[in-house]
């Protein structure tokens, strides 16, 4: 008996969403006015393990779908930096952000 298989999710915006598919992630676009619907859909269809949600479209993904989630194990909401926060003037260094970001994610550094 095999076991079930959960589905890999992203929320992001349209700008966003292109690299995540280039990376072979199963993108939802979504704005910030669509964004809680969206995301409320993927936690109830009930075939997603992990969805990662963009925090440029939703701040705090875990609580706008508290309710949904109720009773629930899975998915896990996993909230991503969007690249806004990236290149924002508060940001003093895109590149470190950017490297800091993978080496968090992956576990070490990758030099282009």
């Amino acid at each position: 008996m095999t076991a079930p298989q959960h589905k890999v999710a992203v929320l992001a915006d349209s700008e966003t969403a292109t690299g995540y598919r280039l990376a072979g992630v199963q993108v939802i676009e979504a704005t910030p006015e669509t964004a809680v619907r969206e995301l409320e859909t993927l936690v109830t269809s009930g075939g997603y393990g992990l969805v990662a949600v963009d925090t440029g479209l939703i701040a705090d993904p875990q609580t706008a779908v508290a309710r949904a989630m109720r009773g629930r194990d899975l998915p896990i909401i996993l909230p991503i930096p969007s690249l806004a926060d990236a290149f924002s003037s508060n940001t003093v260094d895109a590149k470190a952000y950017m490297g800091k970001l993978v080496r968090d994610t992956i576990g070490f550094d990758i030099k282009l």
